[in-house]
């Protein structure tokens, strides 16, 4: 696998910094399934991938200098673009098959500062300077300002490209953009190792992720944002970057017509509005436990956004000044201040799901409610692979939730149009364990939940993720042509959280880890890793044959078609301490959730009214 080249440098890193390497993370464990949802579980991911940021922070630099003084590093890799002279560094770890030419932090945007925080973006101006692209750029302002790595900061628009090494300007390399998750409130670009991806793909392409604004500063929504063009700054922020990439991205090899976008979560809720421009921006989407039509997509005037909107401006101290200032007041506030109000705000509404700052009906980039594209068959024709997992809810959904009229307000307050009726079906459709002894959410597991907690997993999974993925999938199939492709992630991770949402991330990038633990967590990964990035290079999880050519070979999607989802790790659930193996991998159907799905569809437009 390693040429003797590479292993010769890797040793003689390794036997330099094998003993601070081994002090640093010993008995430390790292997981790269942050998905960039809110709540217990995704936090708490989340600190973990910032302590596992900070400890490389601290180590790579003396590392980069060792290879570079003792190994007589090559040159740093060099892209010339219209807005200047990008310098790179390698990326060289011990785990990759192959090392990679990285840019890290190269702005696409200006920055979003005085007067132009809250508007749309502006593009990067014309120079001839020298950006130093080595170390990423500032984090948008999400979670916390003061985490364990203090580097967020209002000047946060920036992508990371990568690239295998001596690719050249011209060559034409398919291109991947990866969108990150995070409720439009959390994460960042880097926290997906979109670089790992790539090194162990079998067939070259040009890897990107980027920041957009989060939170208050990208989806400040109401009458007065509305009345001054400024709302979903942070979709127009996604937006400006994949015009930079159709202007650039052919100077660091890559086609710009041959660009998949991918992202998790509200990364993919994100890829989808992108769908109705007479630009074609990308030609293929792989959309991870997201759509556009999951969770709720209000006009800006609506009550939860206005109220949402008042709260904040309240936090952030601007409360005293008339209605038509307000925008002019919280551009004169310090960032810290702003910042601050955002995520207090958002925390405020995320125990009830109701997460603040959230797209918004703009009548541009989201025209109306996003369900009606689908009725009208008005969205642009492409690719797509999608899919979900089976317990999408388990981190959302209240643990302690307990009693059957906490399981009725939490659907009324998320959604409160139901009525009487939506409710006396919601509870057929999940049966209620405390009156029905029957009921499949009947909770046996030796953890600590209330007794409603299964139920309303179930539930809400399917509302906001499972339902809408399905969704996606029978209306974007309906023509057969082009195809998409459907998968359904069962590989039970924990007894708790099941196959949570995120869950899949660890294995698309071959973690290392993952593939340490069985033989048939090693075919999970190489399996999804081989179909994701057959995908990106093609359009067909089955192109690139290499080390699992014996995996199943994956079907269009089709309603009438039986047996047309991949169905990946049902029955295995050897990480949450059981001994079941289960199939790495088969085709199958999904019609379980028929029924509760036909009901979440008829009530989408109550999430987008």
């Amino acid at each position: 696998m390693f040429s003797s080249r590479r292993q010769a440098r890797i040793a003689l890193v390794l036997l330099v910094l094998g003993a601070v390497l081994a002090a640093v993370f010993s008995g430390a464990s790292y997981s790269s399934s942050f998905g960039g949802y809110a709540g217990g579980p995704a936090l708490r991911n989340l600190r973990r991938s910032l302590l596992y940021e900070r400890t490389l922070t601290a180590v790579l630099p003396s590392w980069a200098h060792l290879t570079t003084s003792l190994l007589l590093a090559r040159q740093a890799p060099t892209v010339v673009l219209s807005q200047g002279t990008v310098v790179g560094t390698i990326r060289d770890d011990a785990d990759f098959p192959q090392s990679l030419e990285a840019f890290l932090g190269v702005p696409y945007a200006l920055p979003p500062t005085g007067q132009r925080r809250f508007a749309r973006p502006e593009p990067v101006k014309k120079s001839s300077q020298t950006i130093d692209a080595s170390k990423y750029g500032l984090r948008c302002i999400a979670g916390s300002l003061d985490g364990l790595i203090p580097d967020w900061g209002e000047d946060c628009l920036s992508a990371n490209i990568f690239r295998p090494m001596e690719t050249k300007a011209g060559q034409k390399l398919p291109v991947l953009v990866y969108f990150h998750g995070g409720a439009f409130n959390l994460g960042a670009g880097r926290f997906h190792d979109t670089a790992a991806l790539l090194a162990w793909s079998e067939k070259p392409f040009v890897a990107l992720n980027f920041n957009y604004r989060l939170g208050a500063l990208g989806f400040l929504s109401s009458d007065v944002m509305a009345d001054k063009r400024l709302l979903n700054a942070g979709l127009y922020d996604q937006l400006l970057l994949l015009k930079w990439v159709q202007d650039n991205i052919e100077q660091f090899g890559g086609d710009p017509n041959q660009v998949t976008i991918m992202g998790l979560s509200a990364g993919a809720h994100s890829i989808m509005y992108k769908q109705r421009g007479s630009r074609p921006l990308f030609h293929r989407a792989l959309l991870e436990s997201g759509a556009t039509t999951a969770r709720a997509v209000y006009p800006p005037d609506a009550p939860l956004p206005s109220v949402q909107f008042d709260e904040f401006v309240v936090a952030a101290g601007c409360s005293d000044v008339d209605r038509a200032d307000i925008i002019s007041c919280l551009r004169e506030k310090p960032i810290k201040t702003v910042g601050q109000a955002s995520i207090d705000i958002f925390n405020r509404y995320n125990p009830s799901d109701r997460w603040a700052f959230q797209p918004v009906i703009d009548g541009e980039i989201i025209s109306e409610a996003p369900v009606l594209a689908w009725m009208f068959n008005s969205w642009n024709k492409i690719p797509i692979l999608t899919g979900f997992n089976t317990d999408e809810g388990s981190p959302f959904a209240p643990s302690g939730m307990d009693t059957s009229a906490e399981f009725n307000k939490f659907f009324t307050d998320l959604i409160p149009a139901l009525d009487d009726a939506d409710i006396d079906m919601l509870n057929k459709l999940y049966p209620d364990p405390a009156v029905d002894s029957s009921s499949p959410y009947l909770d046996t597991r030796p953890i600590s939940v209330g007794s409603q907690y299964k139920r309303a997993t179930a539930a809400y999974g399917q509302y906001a993720y499972i339902c809408p993925i399905q969704q996606t999938a029978y209306h974007a199939s309906a023509g057969q042509t082009p195809p998409v492709f459907l998968y359904h992630w069962a590989v039970n991770t924990t007894v708790r959280g099941g196959a949570g949402h995120g869950e899949q991330v660890s294995y698309e990038l071959y973690n290392p880890g993952i593939r340490k633990i069985s033989k048939t967590q090693e075919l999970l990964a190489g399996f999804l890793h081989a179909y994701f990035t057959s995908f990106v290079t093609s359009g067909d999880p089955n192109a690139i044959a290499g080390r699992y050519a014996d995996r199943p070979k994956w079907i269009p999607f089709s309603a009438r078609t039986e047996n047309s989802v991949m169905l990946m790790g049902e029955g295995n659930d050897e990480r949450a301490g059981g001994h079941g193996i289960g199939i790495p991998a088969q085709l199958g159907n999904i019609s379980y959730t028929k029924e509760e799905c036909d009901f979440w569809w008829k009530r989408t437009i109550l999430s987008e009214s």
